[in-house]
C-alpha cells in the first residue's frame, strides 16, 4: 500500500507538528480542528516554524511555499475521506479518542490505516471502536515533532503485519528512527522516563537536595540536556500527572505513584513552562 495523503486530527502542538513533518516529506496533508480559530492558530504555528527555517538557511523560500501548499486545514471530519492514513492527535481522553476513531471508521476508505498519537492509553481499546482493528496502531511522536527524531510505533495484538510494515516505511520517509513497542502502558520512553522524573520530585519533596542541584547533577553527571524537574516543567506537570495516573491505574506499580508535591502543584495551577511557573519560574 502506498501512502499519498495523510490526515491529522487536531492542529494543536502535536497535531500541527505531525502535519508539518508529513508535508515536508512530500505528502498531501489534511489537518483538522474543532473550530476555525484553533485551526488558524495551528496553521500559523506551522508557517512560523517554516519561516524560521528559511531565515536560518535550512529551507528555501520555494520549499516553504511548496510545503504550505501541501497542507489543507479543515473543520470537517468528512474531508478525511480521501486519506490513506489518518493520525489522531487529540487530547488524552480515551472516550474522545474512541469517538473519533468510530467516526473515522465510517468516513475513511476501508483500506485506510488509522493511528493514534497517544502517549499512554490502550491502543487496542481505541482500535476496537472501529471495524478494522487490524489497520489500527499507535504512532507516538515526540515534541517538538519537527526536531525530535524518535517515533514509537505501537502495534496491538490485532494489528496486521502489512499495516505495521506500511507505517514503518512512513516513519523512514519522515526521517524518524522508529522503535516498536508493545501495547502496554507508557510504551518504552514514558515507561522509563516517568519513574526518573518522579524520583527527582520525591528527592526535592523529602529534602534530599535542592531543585538546582538535582537537575545539575543529572545534566553534568549523566550528560542529559536537562534534569528531571526542568523536564517535567517542559512536558507540563498536568501532563506528567495524567500519564503516571493512567499507567499506575493499569499496572499498580508503586514507582508510578504520583508524589503529593506533584499533585498539589497541579492543583495550584503551577504546570510548568506553559503557565510560567512550575519547579522553576519562567518569564
Amino acid at each position: 500500500m502506498e501512502i499519498k495523503a495523510v490526515g491529522v486530527v487536531g492542529c494543536g502542538t502535536m497535531g500541527a507538528g505531525i502535519a508539518q513533518v508529513c508535508a515536508q516529506a512530500g505528502y498531501r496533508v489534511i489537518v483538522s480542528e474543532i473550530n476555525q480559530s484553533l485551526l488558524d492558530r495551528g496553521l500559523a504555528g506551522i508557517k512560523s516554524r517554516l519561516s524560521k527555517a528559511v531565515e536560518k538557511g535550512n529551507l528555501s523560500h520555494e520549499q516553504e511555499i511548496s510545503v504550505l501548499g501541501r497542507i489543507q486545514g479543515t473543520t470537517q471530519m468528512s474531508d478525511f475521506s480521501t486519506c490513506d492514513l489518518v493520525i489522531e492527535a487529540a487530547i488524552e481522553n480515551l472516550d474522545l479518542k474512541k469517538k473519533i476513531f468510530a467516526e473515522l471508521d465510517h468516513i475513511c476508505p476501508q483500506s485506510a490505516i488509522l493511528a493514534t498519537n497517544t502517549s499512554c492509553l490502550s491502543v487496542i481499546d481505541i482500535a476496537m471502536a472501529t471495524r478494522r482493528p487490524d489497520r489500527v496502531l499507535g504512532m507516538h511522536f515526540f515534541n517538538p515533532v519537527h526536531l525530535m527524531a524518535l517515533l514509537e510505533i505501537v502495534p496491538t495484538i490485532a494489528t496486521s503485519g502489512d499495516t505495521l510494515g506500511v507505517v514503518q516505511d512512513l516513519g523512514k520517509a519522515l526521517g524518524k528512527t522508529a522503535v516498536i513497542a508493545r501495547d502496554t502502558p507508557g510504551f518504552i520512553v514514558n515507561r522509563l522516563a516517568l519513574p526518573f522524573i518522579l524520583n527527582g520530585i520525591r528527592m526535592l519533596e523529602n529534602g534530599t537536595a535542592s531543585r538546582g542541584d538535582i537537575d545539575n547533577a543529572i545534566k553534568l553527571g549523566l550528560n542529559h540536556p536537562m534534569g528531571p524537574l526542568a523536564l517535567a516543567d517542559l512536558i507540563g506537570l498536568d501532563v506528567v500527572l495524567f500519564i503516571v495516573d493512567s499507567v499506575y491505574q493499569e499496572i499498580k506499580d508503586s514507582q508510578f505513584a504520583a508524589p503529593v508535591l506533584l499533585r498539589k502543584m497541579v492543583t495550584a495551577g503551577w504546570l510548568g513552562r506553559k503557565t510560567g511557573k512550575g519547579f522553576y519560574e519562567y518569564k
